[in-house]
C-alpha cells in the first residue's frame, strides 16, 4: 500500500512559554501513537515535533490513506452459557452475534477453546481498516484532549458552529487555523471549530506573504522559514539562538552568565547543556525567529551585588547578562528580539529604558537595607510566624543557635573561643536578611544578601560566608559551605527543620514534601560525609531534640531511618550495589564520613574467592545466634572436645586482634581481608562440630565461640548481606 507523509498544524495565539516544549512534544507523540494504534503508520514511520509561540505541529512519515483490514478474534461467552444441552445457540449468544453484525448462520463457525478452567466460544471476523480521515480525526481529538495544558481558556466561536457567538471552546489559547496535509492532499478533519486546510500564518510582523500556503507536507519547515520568517522547530530555533548569544558574547570577550562553569566543555557540549537551561528554554518559546542584540546599562549599578542585578535581568526581563574573564558582571547584556529591523536602535533603546528602573529599584533596596545592621533586625524575627506548632522565626533562631552550639562542642575546635563566637553570631543572624527589602523583593537571594550585609557590618569573612552558605547544599551537586563555621550553622539549620517537622508528624508523603525534608536530609548526609566532620549522627540528633521542649514528641527513631534511607539511595546512585550498601548500612554506622571507606572494603572483600563461603557462614552464624537468644561471647577452652573447634579458636586468637587493630586504624579493607583467612577453619567447624549439643555447657561454649567470631566479622559491615 502506498504511503505519503502527513503534516498537522494547529495555529493559535501565543502559547504559555514555560509549557511550550511539553505541549509540542505531547501533541506530536499522541498523534503518532494514535495513528500507529489504528494501523495507519508503517514500521519505519517517524514523527518530528514542531512548536513555536503560535503553533503546534507534527510531521509523520509513511502514513497510509487506508489501514489494512485486520483479523480479530473475540471471546463471546462460556460454552455453557452460549449453547444449550442440545448444542443449539441460546438467545444470549444470538443477541451477542447480532450486536457484532452476524446472524444465526455464524454459530457453526464459532470456535471452542479453553479459557481458564472452563471452555469459551470465540468469534473470528475481519475488521475493515480505518480511513485516514476517520483515523486522523480520532487521533487529533485525542492529542488535543491529552495536552498537558497548565490552564484552559474558554472562548466563543463565530463561524462553523451551532450558535455563532455563543458556542464555546475550551483550549489553552484561541485557535485560528488547522492544517492537515497527506502529501499535497488536504485531509477533511475538524478541531476546535476549525476545518483543515493547507494554509497558515507566518511571523506576526515579518512574514513575506500572508497567508503562507503549504504545497505539501514535506515543505512545512522550509516554507515557513522562507515565506513566514518563522523557525518552526523548537530545537532548531533554540540552537540558532544559542549560537547567536555565544557569538555576540565573544565579540566583547565576555561569557554568558548561563555558561558559567562550562569553560572546559567543547562548543557542542555547551550547546547541549544550554538547551536544558530554563532561561534559554523560556526565551526560545517567546520568539519565532531569534535576533540577538547587545544592550547596556549605567556602570553605577555595578555597585549593587551582581546576584541582584543578574536575578532581576533574568527573572523579570528574560535578558542574558554578560560576565568578564574574572566572572564579574559587566554593564552589557544580551536581548533576544522577535523582530529583525534594519535599524535596531529603537529596540535596543527600549530594552535599556525598561531595565533601568529595575536596576534602580535593586540599588535603592541595597542602599536602604545597609542603613540597618543585621543585629538590629534580630528582634523583628519574633514577629514572623515560622509554623503554627513551632512558633516564630525568632524561636527558630534560638533553636538553631542552641543546636549549633551543641555541634560546635563536638568538634576539635570546641575550645577555640573565636570559633564558638563566630558560630553563635552566624546562627543568630542567618535568618535576619528575610526582613530586608531586597530579599522581600527577591526571595531567591536569601542568605546571599545576608552575606553582603554581614561584610558591610564588619562581622568578618567567616561569619559572612557562613550566613551566605547556611542554606547549602540546596540541590544535588551544589557546593557545601566554604568554612567550618558555615558547615556547623548549615547542619544546625537543617537539623532544626528535620527534628521539628518529624517531631510534629509533618512528614513527606509520595511526591509532596513542602518543607523539602528529603533535601535537608541529603544535605546532612553530604556534610557529614564530605566535610570531614568526625561527629556521630545519633549524637547530633540527640542534642537537637531537647531545644524544642514540649513542642514535639521524640522523633529520633523515625528521623534516623529517614536519613539512612536518603543515604542508601544516594550511594546506589553513585554506583554501589544494593548488597554493598545494605551490608554497610545494616550496622547503622554513626560516623558517615567513613561509609565510603567501608563500601570500598566490602567491594574488595566481595572480590575474594573466600567471600561467598564466609558470607554464607556469617549468615548461618547469625541464624544460630538469633535462635539461641542472648549469648555471652565468653569461651572456655577446657570445654573443647573437637579438633575443629580448637583449630578455629586458635586461628581466631591470632587473626582477630590483627583484624581489630586494622579496623581501629581505619584500614577496613585490610581488616576484612585478614578475616578471609578464616574460611577453611570455619567450614571445618560447621562440618565437624554440633553447635547445639545436648550438654548445656558445650552448647553455650560453642555459641560463645561463634558470638566472638560474629562480632569480629561484622565490624566493618554485615557480611551476611553479601550471601546469595
Amino acid at each position: 500500500m502506498t504511503t505519503q507523509n502527513l503534516l498537522i498544524e494547529l495555529f493559535v495565539e501565543e502559547l504559555p512559554p514555560k509549557a511550550l516544549q511539553k505541549l509540542g512534544d505531547a501533541f506530536s507523540s499522541v498523534l503518532f501513537e494514535q495513528l500507529k494504534a489504528q494501523g495507519l503508520t508503517a514500521a519505519n514511520s517517524a514523527v518530528t515535533a514542531y512548536a513555536s509561540p503560535r503553533r503546534l505541529a507534527a510531521h509523520i512519515t509513511a502514513v497510509s490513506a487506508l489501514a489494512a483490514d485486520k483479523a480479530v478474534q473475540q471471546k463471546l461467552m462460556p460454552v455453557t452459557v452460549g449453547l444449550d444441552a442440545s448444542g443449539n445457540a441460546t438467545p444470549a449468544l444470538l443477541k451477542k452475534l447480532q450486536a457484532l453484525g452476524a446472524g444465526p448462520e455464524a454459530v457453526a463457525q464459532l470456535k471452542r477453546a479453553p479459557d481458564g478452567k472452563a471452555e469459551a466460544l470465540f468469534y473470528d471476523s475481519i475488521v475493515k481498516g480505518a480511513s485516514l480521515a476517520d483515523g486522523l480525526q480520532k487521533a487529533l481529538s485525542e492529542a488535543i484532549a491529552k495536552l498537558p495544558i497548565p490552564k484552559v481558556m474558554s472562548y466563543q466561536l463565530e463561524t462553523d458552529c451551532e450558535l455563532p457567538g455563543w458556542s464555546s471552546v475550551n483550549f489553552v489559547r484561541p485557535a485560528h487555523s488547522l492544517v492537515a496535509l497527506h502529501g499535497s492532499i488536504v485531509v477533511p478533519v475538524k478541531a476546535l471549530g476549525l476545518t483543515a486546510g493547507n494554509s497558515t500564518q507566518g511571523h506576526r510582523f515579518e512574514a513575506r506573504v500572508s497567508p503562507v500556503v503549504l504545497a505539501n507536507a514535506d515543505v512545512y519547515a522550509d516554507t515557513l522559514a522562507k515565506d513566514g520568517a518563522v523557525i518552526a522547530s523548537y530545537k532548531e530555533r533554540s540552537r540558532d539562538m544559542i549560537r547567536q548569544l555565544r557569538a555576540k558574547a565573544r565579540q566583547f570577550n565576555a561569557l554568558l552568565e548561563v555558561e558559567q562553569g562550562m569553560q572546559a566543555l567543547s562548543d557542542a557540549e555547551v550547546e547541549v547543556a544550554l538547551l536544558d537551561n530554563a532561561l534559554v528554554q523560556e526565551v526560545t518559546a517567546l520568539v519565532e525567529r531569534p535576533n540577538v542584540l547587545v544592550c547596556e546599562f549605567e556602570k553605577q549599578f555595578l555597585d549593587v551585588p551582581q546576584e541582584c542585578l543578574i536575578l532581576t535581568m533574568k527573572a523579570n526581563q528574560k535578558y542574558f547578562p554578560l560576565l568578564d574573564a574574572a566572572g564579574k558582571l559587566t554593564n552589557q547584556f544580551l536581548v533576544v528580539s522577535n523582530i529583525t529591523p534594519d535599524d535596531a536602535s529603537a529596540v535596543i533603546g527600549g530594552n535599556e529604558r525598561v531595565v533601568r528602573p529595575r536596576l534602580a529599584d535593586a540599588k535603592f533596596f541595597f542602599d536602604q537595607d545597609r542603613k540597618k545592621t543585621l543585629a538590629s533586625r534580630v528582634e523583628g524575627l519574633a514577629k514572623v510566624v515560622y509554623h503554627n506548632k513551632l512558633g516564630t522565626q525568632g524561636e527558630r533562631t534560638d533553636r538553631v543557635r542552641a543546636i549549633a552550639k551543641g555541634i560546635a562542642a563536638l568538634l576539635p575546635q570546641a575550645k577555640d573561643a573565636a570559633f564558638a563566637q563566630a558560630v553563635d553570631t552566624a546562627a543568630q543572624l542567618a535568618k535576619t536578611d528575610l526582613l530586608t527589602d531586597m530579599v522581600g523583593e527577591f526571595p531567591e537571594l536569601q542568605g546571599i544578601m545576608g552575606g553582603y550585609y554581614a561584610r558591610h557590618d564588619g562581622l568578618g569573612e567567616d561569619v559572612a560566608q557562613a550566613i551566605e552558605d547556611h542554606y547549602k547544599p540546596r540541590f544535588a551537586g551544589d557546593e557545601l559551605p566554604r568554612n567550618t563555621v558555615g558547615v556547623v550553622v548549615a547542619l544546625a539549620d537543617k537539623l532544626e527543620t528535620l527534628v521539628g517537622m518529624f517531631g510534629i508528624g509533618n512528614l513527606p508523603t509520595g511526591d509532596k514534601d513542602p518543607f523539602a525534608l528529603r533535601r535537608h536530609a541529603l544535605g546532612v548526609v553530604r556534610m557529614l560525609s564530605e566535610a570531614n566532620l568526625d561527629v556521630a549522627l545519633d549524637a547530633l540528633i540527640a542534642q537537637a531534640i531537647p531545644v524544642f521542649g514540649d513542642k514535639i514528641t521524640d522523633p529520633a527513631a523515625a528521623l534516623t531511618s529517614f536519613i539512612y534511607d536518603r543515604l542508601s539511595g544516594g550511594l546506589r546512585e553513585q554506583g554501589y550495589s544494593a548488597q554493598e550498601v545494605e551490608a554497610v548500612l545494616a550496622l547503622r554506622p554513626q560516623r558517615l564520613s567513613d561509609v565510603a571507606k567501608r563500601l570500598t572494603a566490602v567491594r574488595a572483600f566481595a572480590a575474594l574467592p573466600e567471600a561467598a563461603a564466609l558470607a554464607a557462614a556469617n549468615k548461618r552464624i547469625g541464624n544460630v545466634l538469633k535462635k539461641a537468644g542472648e549469648v555471652d561471647a565468653h569461651v572456655n577452652t577446657a570445654l573443647f572436645k573437637e579438633d575443629a573447634e580448637q583449630a578455629l579458636y586458635a586461628i581466631m586468637q591470632k587473626l582477630l586482634p590483627e583484624s581489630e587493630a586494622q579496623f581501629k586504624a581505619g584500614d577496613y579493607t585490610a581488616s576484612l581481608q585478614t578475616l578471609a583467612t578464616l574460611r577453611s577453619p570455619v567450614d571445618a567447624f560447621f562440618d565437624d562440630v554440633m553447635v547445639n549439643a545436648e550438654e548445656m555447657d558445650l552448647r553455650l561454649n560453642r555459641q560463645g565461640l561463634l558470638k566472638s567470631l560474629h562480632l569480629a566479622m561484622n565490624r566493618v559491615a554485615d557480611l551476611s548481606c553479601l550471601a546469595t
